[in-house]
């Protein structure tokens, strides 16, 4: 589990094709540190797990590789990776943690685009206090979402500011823009979504399912 508060912005090294998967090498200085073969680290959102550590690569160099299926090439961004490319980075929260964000699997759910971005209002020091980003929303995952609900974006924790039919939109404060790839993404790009699980539990409790009108049992 993670919490989608990114610890580290770091940086494809490269991208090795072995036919129905990819291999790639990153680097993240911070999330590396004690890292072991093994463990998860959530790369744009998406869970991956430690296949070689900096030790076995290059010793102090920072370095991590991970292993990425077809399927998680194709449901998600990172088949669109490059040497080059920058990432988020965040390791899997341990139990004691403060929980920063709100609870991420790193299970992406769909992906989406970057419809716009607009500046807020400026502070006092001229430059704006926020960004505001609208970005699509796939249709099967439109009941997921409410104003105020938790969205996770590219491994980023966010608060939904308008959910609608097809599009919802969020703010990102100077922090998250400096820290996070969320910075730098301009209209067009595709980015990995990951719907708050506790919205799919209460689905399921209820009974839903998608294309429902109502909860059974509740008039229409």
């Amino acid at each position: 589990m993670f919490t989608g508060i990114v610890e580290e912005l770091g940086e494809v090294v490269s991208v090795e094709d072995l036919g129905d998967s990819s291999r790639l090498r990153l680097r993240g200085p911070l999330v590396t540190e004690g890292v072991r073969h093994g463990d998860s680290i959530a790369v744009n959102g998406v869970c991956l797990t430690v296949v070689d550590t900096a030790d076995q690569l290059a010793a102090g160099s920072g370095e991590f590789s991970a292993d990425v299926m077809a399927e998680t090439l194709n449901r998600s961004s990172l088949g669109a990776l490059v040497p080059g490319s920058r990432v988020n980075l965040e390791r899997a929260m341990a139990l004691g943690d403060r929980l920063g964000g709100h609870l991420v699997q790193g299970h992406v759910d769909a992906t989406a685009t970057l419809l716009s971005r607009s500046p807020g209002e400026p502070g006092a020091d001229g430059r704006p206090q926020w960004d505001v980003l609208r970005f699509s929303l796939p249709a099967d995952i439109a009941r997921y979402l409410v104003d105020k609900g938790s969205i996770t974006v590219d491994g980023v924790s966010l608060t939904v500011v308008e959910a609608g039919p097809d599009f919802f939109t969020v703010s990102l404060i100077p922090a998250t823009l400096a820290l996070t790839t969320l910075g730098r993404k301009q209209p067009g790009e595709p980015v990995n979504l990951e719907v708050d699980v506790l919205a799919k539990y209460v689905e399921r409790l209820l009974g839903a399912r998608p294309g429902a009108a109502t909860v059974p049992g509740e008039p229409r």
